[in-house]
């Protein structure tokens, strides 16, 4: 074998020993994968501290990565941002109870996953995380023009402003108002004063003796007729008047 052969052969070895050696190694080095989580998508994003205090506190965040992770049904955030929340009146978030922050919460998780496509062709109202979507309740409606998508709760309506977060399964969306359900935020209707009873007429009860009494003295009961009474004793007078007149003669 001549030198140049042999040397080829080496070569062809060690080219065929490198391939199979960098083949194992990117086989072995996994993509970096890890359980979807909302509060880390929105930290990752900025602004929306308050936000995500608030799936904090209320344990939502957690609901919504067990569902993310568990089902393959889908969901759709609307995030406010921390200016959205500086614009509710000062004290707004302390005056609610535990229970209205998880429906607030609530109210912004859709559930199922909606890209920005599908809000041309829904059907309103959407049905949140929060509940019911009756009238007065927990309903959202969403508008299109164009490509602007616009969120409205009766009370407030929002716009989406970006995309944070979309990977076919979770969609979360900006807005720049903090969508306010009826069932919360919606001021009390005054309550109506009651009609007034009707009037009744104050009538005394007579006993049937009473009425039929002539010494009971009501005034509801008739006059009594003199004139046939009168004639009577005018006959008498006349008929006294004739005796005596005969008797004379």
């Amino acid at each position: 074998m001549s030198p140049l052969i042999f040397s080829l052969s080496l070569l062809a070895i060690s080219l065929h020993s490198c391939t199979l050696t960098l083949g194992q190694n990117s086989a072995s080095a996994p993509a970096p994968s890890g359980p979807t989580n909302i509060t880390k998508i929105l930290e990752k994003a900025g602004q929306f501290t308050t936000f995500i205090r608030l799936l904090k506190t209320t344990q939502a965040g957690d609901q919504i990565n067990t569902q993310l992770n568990n089902s393959k049904q889908g969901m759709t955030v609307f995030a406010p941002t921390d200016n959205a929340f500086s614009s509710l009146e000062a004290g707004t978030l302390n005056t609610l109870s535990s229970q209205q922050q998880v429906q607030l919460v609530q109210f912004h998780v859709l559930p199922s996953f909606i890209s920005t496509s599908q809000f041309q062709t829904v059907s309103n109202p959407l049905r949140t995380q929060a509940g019911d979507t009756s009238p007065g309740d927990f309903p959202l409606n969403v508008t299109t023009s164009g490509n602007q998508v616009n969120v409205s709760t009766g009370i407030v309506d929002a716009t989406v402003s970006n995309t944070i977060y979309t990977d076919g399964e979770l969609a979360v969306y900006q807005v720049d108002k903090v969508l306010q359900p009826m069932s919360i935020f919606a001021s009390p209707s005054p309550a109506t004063a009651p009609s007034p009873a009707p009037a009744t007429l104050n009538l005394k009860k007579k006993s049937p003796a009473a009425a039929l009494s002539p010494s009971s003295g009501s005034d509801d009961a008739p006059p009594a007729d003199k004139s046939g009474a009168d004639r009577l004793n005018g006959v008498v007078v006349l008929v006294i008047g004739a005796f005596w007149f005969v008797f004379w003669l």
